[in-house]
């Protein structure tokens, strides 16, 4: 076996590289930069922890987050990995600990911030020190194209200048081709190699639906969930209170998190969530970057995502450790309407129309009735040659009808009403609805009224989305959204084209209820073994004062329960234990596998 190799088995317990993780570490190891394109829960991490392992010197790693570093940190050192950060969480006397390991060369792995380490002060301690490598995190945070570009991070292009003999490496998830060029253009790396791996996550189903009375599809949907880990991402501060305001009423473990609540609190909800003490976070996207939480087994979009690269990441965060997890997003073209309000407070003319044509590709995405893997991998410039099968379209593709008669009605309701009115108005118009307004506008007397009663509310709504959608209808959005027909629309009102619209999919029948047992796809007599595996390693997590996962993560539990190690060197072949997690925790998880 060779050094790397040899490595990753008995330090991380991992019998296997992930795909493209080999060929990085060893380009590496030989002293070359490299830029990495791998997806969330690819393997980044590996790619520069087990080089630093085998170069003299300590690895400099630049992370955007505090919570992030620790977290990294807590699993190295689990393994027996020197490892430490150095950020404004340390009080003095931990920072002069922290410097005085550092300058001992006592260890492997230092994560700093970027402005951290870009002051001149810390820039000349390391003027005498052996730099094994440097390894930028998040590293599309340097580009201006990028979906999260941090002013912080620019500075960092001063370092292949600064250290030129020490191999560097920046890695990210998420990148568009435009991102990727800008970013090694301000780090310099263009010599570096390029490692661009799938985009494509297999674990993850993902699911649109229709948003109709959001907070039921919600509910309908966590049904069964209540042991399972998951994030809700909603657009406002508001929002995410009064949702998770409701799941504790419904009984959930749940809180919210946004930048609004103060630093302790924002600390407080991520700390429980990565200890399993609560289970869903429903969160603003302040949340999920620093989160290195393997067992998330959902994530759920209350509202539509502002671009691609975002859903791309957020959904990333579920099914790190390789088992099932649920994408699911609600789209309505209200949230659209909400999107490009934000994106018009921009003051650069540039920006805002880079993205415009972001927010353009979510919607494409959400509206697509082709495979949801195929619209997402081709974003990135991938091409998945067969549909993934694995999808809500995939699995139960819409149902297609002639809907030129119910088109021309709803059209020609939108012109009789005066093109002065939202959706919901036009669709109780259509249905004849008994109301107020309608009587006072006397609408009530139109030609138009009460002829859809046929069809309901739902089905009446989704035929009008699917006209903006296509161009027949568009909203107004300096107007209170108003509807108004468009050019196209008139062949249709005089019967010289005909239209087939998708039935509307707002059922959750396509999200299956899992509990942790058929997630780790785990046969019913070994699903006991796993939760009472799982009770012991949240003691035994709760004891050392880290999350459960840095004892061992679902998927090396779920490979207990099945094969159910008898002796160290069974469970030593074990995915995830290495020869210190052997020393440190083989005795009692025997004896727990021997009791049961």
């Amino acid at each position: 076996m060779n050094a790397p190799a040899l490595t990753l088995d008995r330090v991380f317990g991992l019998h296997a590289f992930r795909p493209g993780q080999q060929a990085i570490i060893e380009a590496l190891i030989a002293g070359r930069d490299a830029f990495v394109l791998m997806p969330t829960g690819g393997g980044k991490s590996l790619c520069y922890q087990l080089p630093a392992l085998h170069r003299p010197g300590v690895a400099l790693v630049v992370s955007p987050l505090i919570s992030l570093m620790k977290d990294q940190v807590d699993a190295l050192v689990a393994n027996g990995v020197s490892a430490a950060f150095y950020n404004s969480s340390l009080d003095s006397t931990e920072a002069r600990r922290v410097l005085a390991r550092l300058h001992a060369s006592e260890l492997d792995l230092l994560y700093v911030a970027p402005e951290r380490l870009m002051n001149p002060a810390f820039l000349e301690r390391l003027a005498d020190l052996e730099i094994a490598l440097i390894a930028i995190d998040e590293a599309h945070c340097v580009s201006q194209w990028g979906h999260d570009f941090r002013p912080e991070y620019a500075a960092l292009g001063e370092l292949r200048e600064r250290f030129p003999g020490v191999p560097l490496i920046a890695l990210t998830a998420t990148a568009d081709p435009q991102t990727r060029q800008d970013t090694v253009r301000v780090l310099g790396l263009e010599r570096a190699d390029r490692f661009i791996a799938s985009f494509d996550r297999p674990n993850i189903r993902y699911t649109v639906l229709e948003k109709h009375r959001p907070a039921e599809q919600l509910q309908r949907f966590l049904a069964g969930r209540e042991q399972e880990s998951g994030i809700v991402y909603a657009l406002s501060r508001k929002r995410t209170e009064e949702i998770a305001r409701l799941l504790r009423e419904r009984g959930l473990q749940a809180a919210a998190y946004h930048a609004g609540l103060p630093s302790a609190v924002r600390q407080n909800v991520q700390d429980r969530f990565v200890r399993d003490d609560i289970r869903i976070v429903v969160a603003t996207v302040a949340f999920g970057m620093g989160i290195d939480k393997p067992d998330v087994r959902f994530v759920v979009h209350y509202d539509l995502p502002k671009h691609i690269e975002g859903y791309y990441q957020e959904t990333g965060r579920a099914g790190r450790d390789g088992l099932p997890a649920e994408a699911l997003l609600l789209y309505g073209p209200r949230d659209v309407v909400t999107v490009r309000r934000l994106l018009e407070s921009s003051e650069n003319p540039e920006q805002r129309r880079i993205e415009s044509h972001k927010l353009q590709a979510m919607v494409a995405f959400a509206e697509s009735l082709s495979c949801r893997r195929q619209v997402l991998l081709g974003y990135f410039g991938e091409h998945l040659e067969t549909d993934c099968g694995h999808c809500d379209v995939c699995l139960d593709p819409p149902q297609r009808f002639d809907a030129t008669v119910e088109v021309q009605k709803a059209l020609s309701c939108v012109y009789r009403v005066g093109q002065r009115f939202g959706i919901r108005y036009v669709v109780d118009v259509l249905r004849g609805a008994d109301s107020d307004q309608i009587r006072q506008r006397r609408h009530d007397t139109l030609s138009t009224f009460g002829i859809g009663s046929e069809l309901s509310e739902l089905a009446w709504i989704s035929i009008v989305r699917q006209l903006i959608h296509r161009g027949y209808l568009e909203q107004d959005i300096a107007s209170y959204s108003v509807l108004k027909l468009t050019p196209r629309a008139t062949a249709l009102l005089r019967g010289e084209k005909s239209l087939e619209l998708a039935r509307p999919r707002v059922k959750e029948k396509l999200i299956k209820k899992k509990s942790p047992k058929t997630a780790a796809g785990l046969a019913p007599e070994d699903a006991a073994l796993f939760e009472s595996l799982r009770v012991l390693r949240k003691r035994l997590a709760d004891e050392q004062g880290v999350p459960p996962y840095v004892v061992f993560g679902d998927a090396a539990l779920a490979e207990m329960s099945r094969l159910k190690p008898a002796n160290a060197a069974e469970f030593l072949d074990i995915t995830g234990v290495g020869q210190v997690k052997l020393e440190r925790y083989g005795k009692i998880f025997l004896e727990a596998l021997t009791r049961i």
